[in-house]
């Protein structure tokens, strides 16, 4: 289960607009009010004020959560997992303290302190821990009331996990007005990411044509290792099919294995229309007999209703496709250089890929 921004706000959105909500801390005086809500994932405009000091509504300025916070926000959560708003979000964002706070009000969200484990030299030991939330989907509590809840859990705290990209270049003539060059420069990044994630895996990787003069670690992409040269000519589980080698020529991406397997076919969206790869690998998929493989979009995480809005349409089902997005795949990728990966099967994949079409 994975919650999305839209689960969020409409999670606050059931929260009464005519009340105030006390903050988790009960030392914080402040009453928290929400002015407005913009579905399907925000922003949510609110107002904080302390009647202590003699402050009103009235004189209270209205203040933003935005979208990029909730989102950064539902990625972090995983189902009765707890997390800390502060390492999630550092010092960005002056409305955290609010959301979590609205958040804690709403049935499905508790506050906790799970244990945490300090080391010291080479012993360790359990201490009081830090303030998180946890999404407890399957044991709501009251609407409007602050749910706190007792766990068993301890955070071991790791540093976040950053993820690193040599030098890249987009040679200009690869560019040829499309898309500008940040844009250009993320979609590649993707690319190199399931390239390393393929090589890992034991996959071979198909890179479409017009990407492979893109440049990385003074390299072309085409001549990275584990990067097919053609697919004419590298023997793959494709290669008597002439109008599926054409098909595939501008596919982002297809990973093969053994020369008789094919993992993955991949469309990376970034800011184009998701139709567009949907529409590549669905031309792929019509000219080859039945085969097992996923058809998968990559696509950022704030992009997934529009990903499976695109992949439900009728003329799309058949490609049964999945949603992998960035933060898995970047998370796939760090687990992959910090891990020499051996010994996984095809399932792995299954752990980072979502199902999106839903059943007639």
């Amino acid at each position: 289960m994975k919650l999305t921004a839209s689960n969020i706000v409409s999670a606050i959105g059931q929260l009464p607009k005519d009340s105030t909500y006390q903050y988790i801390n009960p030392k914080t005086r402040n009453q928290i009010e929400i002015v407005h809500i913009t579905y399907p994932e925000g922003p949510i405009l609110i107002k904080r004020y302390n009647p202590a000091k003699g402050e009103t509504s009235s004189g209270a300025r209205e203040e933003s959560i935005s979208t990029q916070m909730i989102w950064r926000i539902a990625n972090a959560f995983l189902p009765n997992q707890p997390i800390n708003f502060d390492r999630v979000l550092g010092a960005s964002y002056n409305t955290r303290s609010v959301l979590e706070t609205l958040l804690a009000h709403t049935p499905q969200f508790y506050y906790c302190y799970p244990g945490r484990i300090e080391v010291i030299s080479s012993s360790s030991q359990i201490k009081g821990g830090h303030k998180h939330l946890m999404w407890c989907p399957d044991k709501p509590h009251e609407l409007g009331v602050i749910g706190q809840t007792n766990t068993e859990i301890v955070i071991s705290e790791v540093p976040n996990i950053e993820i690193v990209y040599d030098a890249l270049t987009v040679p200009d003539d690869l560019l040829a007005g499309e898309l500008d060059i940040d844009i250009q420069r993320r979609h590649a990044q993707m690319q190199i990411a399931l390239i390393s994630i393929g090589r890992q895996l034991g996959y071979k990787s198909w890179i479409a044509q017009n990407d492979k003069g893109i440049i990385y670690n003074n390299r072309r992409l085409g001549e990275m290792d584990g990067v097919i040269p053609s697919l004419q000519s590298s023997g793959t589980v494709i290669s008597a099919f002439t109008d599926a080698l054409r098909a595939a020529l501008l596919i982002d991406c297809i990973w093969f294995k053994n020369a008789r397997l094919m993992p993955a076919v991949i469309e990376i969206e970034h800011s184009t229309g998701v139709t567009s790869g949907l529409t590549r690998m669905k031309g792929f998929q019509d000219l080859l007999p039945p085969f097992p493989t996923r058809y998968v979009v990559v696509a950022p995480d704030e992009d997934r209703d529009k990903v499976v809005r695109e992949a439900n349409r009728p003329q799309f089902r058949s490609l049964n496709a999945r949603f992998f997005p960035y933060s898995s795949v970047e998370e796939l990728y760090a687990l992959c250089q910090r891990r020499k990966i051996r010994g996984v099967g095809e399932e792995f994949l299954d752990c980072y890929m979502e199902p999106i079409v839903q059943a007639s």
